[in-house]
């Protein structure tokens, strides 16, 4: 037998196992890093520790006979301080991809480097047209639409929120649309998550999650309103760290560049954000309404899948054109009516404003903000409308002046001779008792 096999290994000290030796040398055949606790390779985020500690048994199983689960978790956790590293920086001139690293700007190198976020998909310049994922799309998407889901689709391989908008496809159901998902976990991997986004307003655990993700893909969004919508905004705008929180762990700050694509059939909606802001970061396609004498081929997720390094070059296309475009995407006549669309059904004041035979807009003349809400519960009595507070018909009124043409102050006087506030600007057609 060779002498070699019988040779103990120098991290073995007696019964006892030296953490230090031993982690040098099973860095040595695994080179990572430990940012924050988490480990990366040249991989990307090692997302599963259990492979790790399957390896660290094996290496001493032989060498240590009790408590064999606490020295795995102690050698584990002197890893972690041993590979300690800063962060590494977020990299938006590159894509790291199965078989090396493509910069924007066209240059391919083979050589891999440590890295947070690395794709499945290989970089391959020659790679064929993706037959099957252009013919799916133009059955799913209008032609002037397919655009924006390219620049989008793009806009998902690099680790950057500029663009400021999360994507919807909104349909009857049946179309196929979220297909699209499958295809982009064939480009992302474990980059991507799926879940709810409703949840990342609602859970003080779920943004943790979404932390060196791409992508976060809702494949049957909830109609219900959300209560509050100031975390999907901070995310979808993020520009710096925020507050994360696991469960059983201290909050800490990190930076989240994740984005939405969502499937349903309407649009996000909110009980209490009524402002411009909100609606304006959705994009909102329309899916075509399903063909009835279409035949459905149950494997044509498998076959866009294939493809993957054709979509990718496909996606790559949309994104030069976004990142030129200084991260404007892509929008249709039809996209921007979906997102008035979507406004107007979460702010009826915006119909109000717009009607006729309530009131008329004039420079010199004055109305209380009561009786300026008074004519709109009127308008939303005859229009089968639930009206919204007075608190928020007056902020949105404040908020949009400019727009409108008013001006908020108190230099009235209601029926009754007492100074109130109110608007300059507006005149009442209709006589409030």
């Amino acid at each position: 037998m060779d002498e070699q096999t019988n040779l103990v290994p120098e991290w073995v000290e007696g019964k006892k196992i030296n953490e230090a030796l031993f982690c040098r040398e099973f860095l040595k055949d695994h080179p990572m890093i430990a940012v924050d606790g988490t480990f990366f390779c040249t991989e990307g985020r090692i997302t599963d520790e259990s492979k790790l500690k399957r390896e660290i048994l094996e290496r001493i199983e032989p060498y240590a006979t009790s408590g064999l689960s606490r020295k795995v978790q102690n050698i584990l956790d002197a890893l972690r301080l041993m590979c300690y590293s800063e962060p590494l920086p977020i990299q938006t001139d590159r894509i790291h991809v199965a078989n090396g690293s493509l910069f924007l700007g066209g240059t391919f190198r083979e050589e891999k480097e440590f890295c947070m976020n690395r794709l499945p998909v290989s970089y391959n310049h020659d790679a064929p047209k993706p037959e099957k994922w252009l013919s799916f799309l133009e059955q799913l998407l209008y032609p002037e639409d397919i655009p924006t889901l390219q620049e989008y689709m793009g806009y998902c391989l690099i680790p950057s929120t500029k663009a400021q908008q999360m994507l919807f496809l909104i349909g009857n159901g049946g179309e196929g649309k979220s297909r699209i998902g499958l295809v982009m976990h064939s480009l992302l991997g474990n980059n991507m998550n799926t879940g709810s986004v409703a949840k990342i307003e609602t859970s003080n655990f779920a943004r943790a999650d979404q932390q060196f993700k791409y992508l976060l893909v809702d494949d049957d969004m909830k109609l219900e309103a959300l209560p509050q919508t100031n975390h999907i905004k901070t995310i979808v705008t993020a520009e710096l760290p925020m507050d994360l929180e696991k469960k059983g762990e201290q909050s800490y700050q990190g930076e989240l560049y994740v984005r939405f694509m969502v499937f349903g059939n309407g649009s996000l909606r909110a009980l209490y954000d009524h402002s411009d802001g909100f609606y304006r970061r959705q994009l909102i396609l329309s899916v075509k309404p399903r063909d009835k004498s279409r035949k459905d081929d149950p494997y044509i997720a498998e076959k866009m899948c294939a493809e993957a390094e054709g979509i990718f070059l496909w996606a790559l296309e949309g994104l030069h054109r976004l990142t030129q475009n200084d991260f404007h995407i892509t929008q249709s006549e039809r996209t921007r009516a979906n997102v008035e669309a979507a406004m107007r059904e979460g702010n009826n004041i915006l119909g109000f404003m717009e009607s006729e035979g309530y009131f008329l807009f004039k420079a010199d003349d004055w109305i209380t903000s009561k009786d300026f809400y008074t004519l709109y519960t009127i308008w939303c009595d005859d229009n089968s409308e639930k009206p919204l507070s007075p608190r928020t018909f007056s902020n949105f009124l404040c908020a949009n002046e400019q727009k409108y043409n008013l001006e908020h102050n108190n230099n009235g006087f209601n029926a009754q001779g007492r100074r109130v506030w109110g608007f300059l600007g507006v005149r009442s057609l209709i006589k409030i008792f």
